[in-house]
């Protein structure tokens, strides 16, 4: 008889989870939400899905999306100087996590994945301990389900560094080459515009990042659609020329009315497993591991450490799912989460002296300006580049 593994929440690190371990165990899925909740719900995530990611999805069998805009480059800009559009070795995609996830629930139903609707309340969670071989909490930000201790070398907020404020709009001409930008602003936040895919055709995603109280942080109380896409046309055309300059006035909208969302981070990183009642505990994704999604980072990171938590799990199919298996995932996932986690902690304060001087040196390099793009791609390298100093 296989071996029967849970899998609480259906997001990134979940439905990777499921699609990378159904052929060798017995996997259930608990979802709060049912897919036709979630397609015709709130938009919930600025989502890039870079090269590693994507290769993962690939060799798992997970739906591509050959229609999706292909994310090539990386554009910056500080204040009102564009310092460089660097180019990735392989293609992101964004695709909205309204199809991506419907799109992924309803395959792995018809590949034999059971899943079970419905909300778990905390005092409950016991019972799927002691139904299941394994549980795995995949919650996400509103998580995590199971007291995982917080490592307090890299949890250095007790609040919110940044106000979120997403939308999807139509209207906006894409830059070329196609591709994500960042404008800084010292001591305001930043701006992201990525380009991503929805049910609805090609889209604009226009993404705050807004320092609490300073002046990009504007949307408190706006709670209607038409609302919020008139007051984003004002912030950008107030401090975010290059996109005002793409805008068309007549058919700039949100894509549709739940394509916008507030919210605010508190980044905590958490110990990915616990023992309750004798038996392992783990995590995945955000609710293990939350930074502030500066670096764009979120589904990238679920995705590495839920490929490494699949391996683990069948490294040790025949023998004991207890602690020890518990430190092996964490042993393995440590150096990237932590990776992740300093350099995007260094991306929400005021930029390292030595970072400044190198972009400022980047117009002109296309080398320099390549490196800087990788650093999403591949942020082993941004951390090397932020802290040149530190122990591997």
């Amino acid at each position: 008889m296989k071996k029967r593994i849970c899998m609480i929440g259906s997001g990134t690190a979940g439905l990777q989870l499921a699609y990378a371990l159904k052929d060798d165990f017995a996997v259930t899925v608990v979802q709060p939400r049912s897919a036709e909740e979630i397609r015709q719900g709130r938009i919930m995530s600025t989502q890039v899905h870079f090269g590693e990611a994507r290769n993962r999805e690939i060799r798992y069998g997970m739906p591509q999306w050959p229609d999706s805009p292909p994310i090539v480059s990386v554009h910056l800009t500080i204040g009102d100087q564009k310092l460089l559009t660097g180019m990735l070795k392989e293609a992101a995609v964004s695709v909205d996590q309204r199809l991506y996830w419907t799109a992924c629930m309803e395959d792995l139903e018809a590949k034999g994945v059971t899943f079970r609707w419905g909300r778990i309340p905390k005092e409950k969670a016991g019972d799927l301990v002691r139904e299941f071989d394994l549980v795995i909490d995949c919650t996400g930000k509103q998580g995590p389900l199971f007291p995982f201790q917080p490592v307090p070398e890299l949890t250095r907020f007790d609040a919110p560094r940044r106000k979120c404020i997403v939308g999807y709009f139509v209207g906006v001409k894409p830059l070329e080459p196609l591709g994500v930008s960042a404008t800084i602003i010292p001591e305001m936040g930043e701006m992201f515009e990525i380009p991503a895919l929805t049910e609805y055709g090609p889209v604009t995603i226009l993404f705050i990042e807004a320092i609490p109280d300073r002046e990009l942080d504007v949307f408190k109380g706006i709670k209607e659609g038409e609302a919020f896409a008139g007051k984003m046309k004002e912030v950008v055309q107030r401090f975010f020329p290059g996109i005002a300059e793409r805008i068309d006035e007549q058919t700039f909208a949100l894509c549709d009315e739940n394509a916008f969302l507030q919210t605010a981070v508190t980044p905590v990183i958490r110990k990915p497993y616990t023992m309750r009642d004798g038996r392992l505990v783990v995590a995945c994704g955000d609710s293990a591991f939350l930074n502030d999604p500066i670096t764009g980072q979120g589904c990238n990171l679920a995705s590495y450490c839920a490929e490494q938590l699949a391996d683990t799990i069948r490294e040790h199919a025949r023998s004991a799912w207890d602690e020890a298996m518990g430190e092996d995932y964490w042993q393995r996932v440590r150096g990237r989460v932590r990776e992740v986690t300093e350099w995007t902690n260094a991306m929400t304060q005021p930029l390292p002296q030595h970072v400044v001087q190198f972009l400022l040196g980047t117009p002109g390099d296309q080398q320099k300006a390549d490196q800087v793009a990788g650093w999403f791609a591949h942020p082993d390298t941004a951390h090397r580049s932020f802290f040149p100093d530190a122990t591997p």
